[in-house]
């Protein structure tokens, strides 16, 4: 989720030396209606790599954000200001994402401070899972861990309904794909979406998909984050108490992206 598109390891023997081939598509050139949340908690336009000061432990390249909130605004250009804010660690386990730990909470914590302007919190988008398919246990406990992570979220957010667009995986880092694939397709959580990233190529790591199948999957998620649309009039907006203070415009929807994702009207 945190965008690997374009990002090349040129490292031999073991040695990772990775670098991203700064190719910007046209679907995720920067917008002034795109803004995302900088690890500074500050408003600023958009640009790939979204989650550059977020995913400190990675080199990062071109994700499905841009596309994802370009898409958006293509298909419905009244929709106003889109927010994202990125929160992606790549190469975690499902298991590091659990409620009070430091991942989640930095999760929630950056959400709530993105609410401060007063904009409203459209959908979680989460793309996450290859880490897991390498342990039968991890496997099979992935659904559980799902569903209680959204249900976790949507409660420590105050935001019962709100719409989740979920990832199925393209690829694995272990033999048990198909088993996470099978948990991911069937959560059966109300306002869970899914869209299936099989068959999207992966680049030379054969772990992430490359930057045009990014594009794609952040036009899938646009479509799918637009069908909620029709089905939810109405996202209340989410009133916290933080220390933190938004710049955001004052009409303005969020989105938390994976662990990443948001826009104002």
């Amino acid at each position: 989720m945190s965008g690997r598109g374009g990002v090349t390891n040129h490292g031999q023997n073991g040695i990772v030396n990775e670098t991203w081939d700064g190719t910007i598509p046209p679907e995720c050139q920067s917008n002034p209606n795109i803004l995302r949340l900088s690890a500074g908690f500050t408003w600023v336009e958009a640009q790939e790599p979204l989650h550059q000061d977020i995913d400190l432990g990675k080199v990062c390249g071109v994700g499905p954000g841009m596309s994802f909130a370009n898409s958006v605004l293509e298909k419905d250009p009244s929709f106003g200001v889109i927010s994202l804010v990125p929160c992606a660690i790549g190469g975690t386990n499902i298991s590091e994402w659990v409620r009070g730990g430091v991942l989640y909470n930095q999760m929630i914590r950056r959400t709530e401070a993105a609410l401060q302007g007063g904009g409203k919190l459209q959908a979680l988008l989460w793309y996450q899972g290859e880490s897991d398919t390498q342990t039968l246990e991890d496997a099979k406990l992935y659904k559980f861990r799902l569903k209680r992570l959204f249900k976790n979220v949507r409660r420590d957010l105050q935001s019962p309904t709100l719409p989740v667009i979920q990832v199925a995986l393209a690829s694995s880092l272990g033999p048990y794909k198909e088993q996470v694939r099978k948990a991911q397709l069937g959560i059966n959580l109300p306002n869970v979406r899914t869209v299936d990233a099989k068959g999207l190529p992966v680049g030379m790591d054969y772990v992430h998909i490359i930057t045009l199948a990014q594009v794609h999957l952040g036009q899938m998620l646009a479509d799918a984050f637009l069908q909620t649309q029709t089905t939810q009039a109405v996202l209340l907006p989410i009133q916290t108490e933080t220390t933190q203070t938004s710049n955001a415009p004052k009409r303005c929807s969020n989105f938390v992206l994976d662990v990443l994702l948001g826009p104002f009207r």
